[in-house]
Parts: C-alpha cells; sequence; structure tokens
C-alpha cells in the first residue's frame, strides 16, 4: 500500500464498514471504497476548475455503474459488455444524487461529477445505500466545496421489529423497505415501498434510519478531521447588487399584481406581459445582464408567492393549504385495448393503457441483483406538449424512469399474486398535460386502467405531492396538499405519497433546504392521508372494483401443472411437439422449469383443446385402467392401439378375444375404436393391453 493509504471502520445496523482511502485512483478530488461483507462500491468525484461560460445552473452528474464482473456474470447481448445503464442502475444515481444536490452552496455552478462503481457485490447486501455512503465520504474528504456530510441507510421491519441494514433475505420477509438520507439535524430523502402500512410506522421507520444516520455523519466527520482536503476556492456565480435593486425597484409591484390571478394561462400571459416590460425597461443592458435580469425576476417571484403562502395562507391558485384541485375521471375509453383510465386533477392529465399478456411476455432483467424477470411494468412517458413546450422528442430520460418506477412499486403491492391472475402485466401512463404531481397522477389512472381490465387488485391506489415552503427568519412552516408545478419549482420540498385506504405503500421525498425534523414529517404524512382518502373517495365513483370479466380482446389463460420431468415430452426433439400443439390450436404456450404450464389465447375451446393435448402427453397410465382406442397398427402377433390422448399399447393376438384367433385382421382392422384394458407397464414404460369383449 501507498502511504497515503488509510482505513477507518465503523458499524452499520450491527455489521462492520470499512472505509479506504489513498490506495486507488489518485487523480480523483475525492475517492474512497466503502465494504461492508463481501460488497465493496468505490466512489469518486471530479470537479472542474472553473464554471462554463454563461452557465447559471448547477451541473451535477451521478452515476451508478453496475459491473457485471462485480457478481461473476458476463454481460448478454453480442458485445459482452456493460452497455447503457439499466433502469436500476439510472434509479440508484437518482437516489445518490438527491440527498447530495441541496448541500452544495448556491451559485456554486462548477462540473461536479459523482462516479459510483460496484466492484463486488454479495447478493445479501445490497449496495445501494453503501453507494451513497460511499459518495457523501468522496464529497466530504475532497477540495470541493460541499456542505455535508449525509448519512444513508436502508431499513426494514420484520414480525414487528424494525431492522437497519437488513439483508436480501430479511428484506423478502419484510413489510416496508425505506431508505432514508440526511444530515445529523433532518431528513434530506426517503424513498420507500411498504404493504400498506400506517403513517406512524412510516415515521417510526424513518425516524429509526435516522438515529443510524447521525453515527455515520459524526464517523465521516471524524475521517475528514484526519485526512480531508481544504475546500478549494471557487467562483460563485452572483447578481450584481446594484442591478438586482433596480430590477426590484422596477418590477416588484407588477408581479405582484400578475401573480394575484389565480387561472393558470391567465396568470402566465401576465407573467409574460411583466418580463416583456422588464426587457424594454432593461434594454441597454439587456444582452450582456439578460441571465442576471432573469434571476432577479426569478427570485421576486419566489419572495412573493412563499411570502403569500406564509402569511396569508394564498396559494397562486387561490387553494388553502390542504385543498386537493378538481378532479374528474373516466373509464374504457379506448375499445381495442384491454383497459384504459383518464386522471385529471386541476391542469394534470394522464392517460393510463394497461396490456395482459402470457408469462413469457414478463421483462427479462440483466443485472447484478438475482432478480430475472418482471411480472408488473409500469412505463410513464411525458411529451413536450405535456408543458406546452415545442422540442424534439427523445429517448426515456432518468425522470420518466423514475416516476414509472415510483408508480410501480406503489401499486405492486396490491396486485394479486401469480397463482391467483397468471398474467404479465404492462401499465403505460400518457403524461397528456403536467402542472405537478403527474406521478402521483399516473398511479391514480394506472389503478384505474388496471381495475377496469378485470386486474383483482386488493384495493384501489391514489397518490399525491405533498409540499413545504419554510421561512427561514421566522422559522414558519407551511406545508401543502397536491402541488402545482409552481409550488415545486419554487417551493422547498416534493413529497409523493401512495397508497390505499388502509395505509402506505410508497414514498419519495426530496429536500431543496437541508432536511426537515420529525415534526413537519408527521404533519405532511397525516396532511398526505386525508388528500389520499379524498382522491379515493373520487375515484370510488368511477369505478368501484375490478371489472368481472377480462376484455375479449385480452387473452385467457389457463394453467396446468405437470411433472418437470415431462417437460421434455411436451416441448418434444427441437420443440417440434410443442410447436405442433401452438399450430393445431393457435395458442400461446409458456412452460416454467417447475412444471407450471399457461396456456393462452381469446379463445376458450383453443385453451380447451390444447390443455387436452397435453394431458394426453403426460398422462401415465396404470394397470387395471380401462379406455377406448383407435387401431393405428397391426402386425402378426398383435394390434397396437392409442389410447389416452396420444399413448399407445399393444394387445397381443392372444388378448384380442376369448377364443383363439389365427389372424389380427380377422379380428381388427387400423382404424376400428376398441375398448382395452391396461394389464402390464414395464420399466421400459411399454403398455400391453387386453381388448374387452
Amino acid at each position: 500500500m501507498t502511504e497515503n493509504y488509510k482505513k477507518f471502520e465503523t458499524t452499520l445496523g450491527g455489521r462492520k464498514v470499512v472505509v479506504e482511502t489513498g490506495a486507488l485512483c489518485g487523480l480523483s478530488a475525492g475517492s474512497c471504497t466503502l465494504t461492508c461483507g463481501e460488497t465493496i462500491v468505490m466512489a469518486n468525484v471530479t470537479m472542474a476548475d472553473k464554471p462554463r461560460e454563461g452557465q447559471d445552473w448547477f451541473p451535477l452528474g451521478v452515476d451508478f455503474e453496475e459491473k457485471m464482473y462485480s457478481v461473476g456474470k458476463i454481460p448478454g447481448g453480442f458485445r459482452k459488455r456493460e452497455g447503457r445503464p439499466t433502469d436500476s442502475a439510472v434509479l440508484t444515481g437518482r437516489l445518490i444524487d438527491r440527498p447530495l444536490r441541496p448541500l452544495f452552496p448556491k451559485g456554486f455552478f462548477n462540473d461536479v461529477s459523482v462516479v459510483v462503481t460496484t466492484l463486488s457485490v454479495d447478493p445479501e447486501i445490497s449496495p445501494e445505500t453503501l453507494g451513497m455512503l460511499a459518495a457523501s465520504t468522496a464529497l466530504v474528504i475532497s477540495d470541493i466545496p460541499w456542505n455535508g456530510p449525509v448519512g444513508s441507510v436502508l431499513v426494514g421491519r420484520v414480525d414487528g421489529t424494525f431492522i437497519v441494514n437488513p439483508t436480501t433475505t430479511e428484506q423478502e420477509k419484510s413489510d416496508l423497505h425505506v431508505v432514508v438520507a440526511g444530515t445529523d439535524e433532518a431528513v434530506l430523502m426517503v424513498e420507500a415501498g411498504a404493504l400498506e402500512i400506517s403513517e406512524a410506522d412510516m415515521l417510526k421507520a424513518i425516524m429509526v434510519g435516522h438515529d443510524e444516520i447521525k453515527k455515520l455523519v459524526e464517523f465521516q466527520r471524524s475521517i475528514q478531521k484526519k485526512i480531508g482536503k481544504e475546500k478549494r476556492d471557487v467562483q460563485f456565480i452572483v447578481v450584481d447588487e446594484a442591478l438586482e435593486a433596480r430590477v426590484r425597484s422596477y418590477a416588484t409591484s407588477f408581479l405582484e399584481k400578475a401573480l394575484m390571478e389565480t387561472d393558470l394561462e391567465k396568470r402566465r400571459a401576465a407573467e409574460d406581459k411583466v418580463e416583456e416590460m422588464v426587457k424594454d425597461q432593461f434594454s441597454d443592458i439587456w444582452e450582456e445582464s439578460k441571465k442576471d435580469v432573469g434571476k432577479v425576476m426569478y427570485d421576486i417571484k419566489k419572495d412573493i408567492v412563499r411570502s403569500k403562502i406564509i402569511t396569508k395562507g394564498l396559494r397562486p391558485d387561490g387553494r388553502s393549504n390542504k385543498d386537493i384541485r378538481p378532479i374528474w375521471a373516466e373509464v374504457g375509453m379506448l375499445p381495442r385495448v384491454h383497459g384504459s383510465a383518464v386522471f385529471t386533477r386541476g391542469n394534470t392529465q394522464v392517460l393510463d393503457v394497461c396490456t395482459l399478456g402470457m408469462m413469457g411476455e414478463a421483462q427479462k432483467l440483466d443485472g447484478i441483483d438475482d432478480e430475472v424477470a418482471k411480472r408488473y411494468m409500469h412505463h410513464y412517458n411525458m411529451p413536450p406538449y405535456a408543458t406546452g413546450e415545442a422540442r424534439n422528442m427523445r429517448g426515456t430520460s432518468r425522470r420518466e424512469i423514475g416516476h414509472g418506477a415510483l408508480a410501480e412499486r406503489a401499486i405492486e403491492p396490491l396486485l394479486p399474486t401469480e397463482d391467483e391472475f397468471p398474467y404479465a402485466i404492462r401499465t403505460v401512463s400518457e403524461v397528456l398535460s403536467s402542472n405537478g404531481s403527474s406521478s402521483m397522477a399516473s398511479v391514480c389512472a394506472s389503478s384505474m386502467a388496471l381495475m377496469q381490465a378485470g386486474v383483482p387488485l386488493k384495493s384501489a391506489v391514489a397518490g399525491i405531492a405533498m409540499g413545504l415552503i419554510k421561512d427561514e427568519a421566522s422559522g414558519k412552516v407551511a406545508v401543502l396538499s397536491d402541488i402545482q408545478g409552481v409550488e415545486d419549482f419554487l417551493g422547498d420540498m416534493d413529497f409523493k405519497v401512495a397508497g390505499s385506504e388502509k395505509g402506505i405503500t410508497a414514498i419519495q421525498m426530496d429536500m431543496k433546504i437541508a432536511g426537515i425534523g420529525e415534526e413537519t414529517l408527521k404533519a405532511a404524512l397525516s396532511q398526505a392521508r386525508e388528500g389520499r382518502l379524498h382522491i379515493l373517495k373520487t375515484m370510488k365513483q368511477v369505478i368501484e372494483k375490478p371489472s368481472a370479466k377480462l376484455s375479449k380482446y385480452a387473452p385467457k389463460i389457463i394453467i396446468m401443472n405437470i411433472k418437470p420431468e415431462k417437460i421434455k415430452d411436451v416441448i418434444g426433439s427441437g420443440g417440434k411437439v410443442i410447436n405442433k400443439i401452438i399450430e393445431e390450436t393457435g395458442v400461446k404456450i409458456d412452460i416454467e422449469d417447475d412444471g407450471r404450464v399457461f396456456i393462452g389465447s381469446m379463445n376458450d375451446a383453443a385453451n380447451e383443446r390444447a390443455r387436452e393435448i397435453i394431458n394426453g402427453i403426460v398422462f401415465e397410465p396404470e394397470i387395471g385402467m380401462e379406455f377406448d382406442g383407435k387401431v393405428v397398427r397391426t402386425i402378426e402377433i398383435g394390434a397396437f392401439v392409442e389410447f389416452g390422448g396420444g399413448k399407445d399399447g399393444m394387445i397381443h393376438i392372444s388378448k384380442l378375444a376369448k377364443e383363439r384367433v389365427a389372424k389380427v385382421t380377422d379380428v381388427v382392422k387400423v382404424g376400428d375404436m376398441v375398448r382395452v384394458k391396461v394389464i402390464k407397464i414395464d420399466e421400459k414404460g411399454r403398455v400391453d393391453l387386453q381388448r374387452i369383449v
């Protein structure tokens, strides 16, 4: 090891965690590896020397690099190397980004890159929260300006007992999965999935996580004291005080008047008019100072909106803090799809479409965890027209992947089991109009589309996005229900909560300030429950329970079970047998290794015919059984008879009749139907029959 090598140890959830630094990646601004069990993640952080010309936002990039070698796998595909990030890697990168971002200084616009790489992954110890902890440690020991550290933990609950940093096996038994991140003073981020747990239990889980976070923050500070670099002097981008005073003096009263308009379109038009007035007023300096003027205009708007909420309890659209925007919904408007719903809340509108398929159509996964397929898929799309923008359509964004995963997590606990409903299920949320809470509107729309499709959901699911305005001077806090775009943009928190009437199924909380405490969390969860119940009541007026029948265009699926050793007989050499069944009946057939056979088509009779054929193939006759069979071949010493849907056996000439038979064809001919009885089965499975006369 080099002379710079340092090693530090602590515990997390009762397991040893080791941080090592100084031996690897010497050119990074900050670097470390973090080991827990046999899981090892590496974090590297770097920073550009100065902001890019004209930069006016903070360009933070966080990447979570899943290396297949870390789990002893060779990547699939032709190239046999890691390609574009999996959805899981994208979601983990977002997870790490969210608690780091609020702690960078205001006006800091240098490019910062955070790269977390999996080097070794123990299937029992997930790398996600360890990667977040490694990223925080790398930042805190680097020379990059940052107001951390943060700690991060995963909290589960098994048999009523909360577990910090549970193993994968423990997570499978847990009724909640809560990732918490924060400083030693406040919670910054929550990402949770749960089996309809109460708000009180969710709050307990978050606070159990925060207690552990305090220890991790102290551990990182001790490392920083020993080896942390001095933070680099950087150029902070600030607006000239004289220019800010001029813009505020001219524009504030006009903006106050414009922001009194509660209708979104009229308010936007009024704001656009003020911006044109400001542009004319400052035409002499506009070209060189338009970004600074725009920044001041944003700050004025932010101050006005936040002040009205804090001091008068008035939101931009005129609602009180707890009011939900008007809701209307409809189901079944698309005739050829399996299920459909539109959910509209204020100016936010989502169309959701449900498609049912064979289990073989489940999504195949190629990642570093043990999950190989996903039965339920929720995809979220937000095209430019949803926000009134004119720009080119692009591929799926990280945000769209994140919103789809959140809605998927919210609904999955209420889905029927595979045995109860043997379908692969895909829901697609098309955002038609977006002005806040589109991810939660997609939860509502998906729940309704699933029910309209006939998926037997255990309960309807709804989601609501909560906001927060905190006045630093007075300490006053306003929690807002069902936030719209401007409140998200100008507020301090985006707190999404989804669930049923019984309890919470998913949470995603992000902060723009340095976190919130237990009392504010409690108030937000309570207020979210009120809003969720109101939304569920409205949804129930449109569709109260799942449809009794599937769409006539949806496949009808039946399940049968065969002995695993019989699978090869059903498939046949090179797939000849199964392909013949499919060709004859027109069905689709999926066979699992455990012997479950899924038969599906839109024709019930075809399904039954396929089942009959397969039953014949796997049928095992027993001595004493009687059948009606067909003579398929004769030889000198007997006749071969097909019976039981594909089995055959031989009737010896001595067993064709009670009297002596001189010639087989004197008694039976090919094509004759005869009644036979099984009298012997040898060790090779050959069947001897007797004709019943």
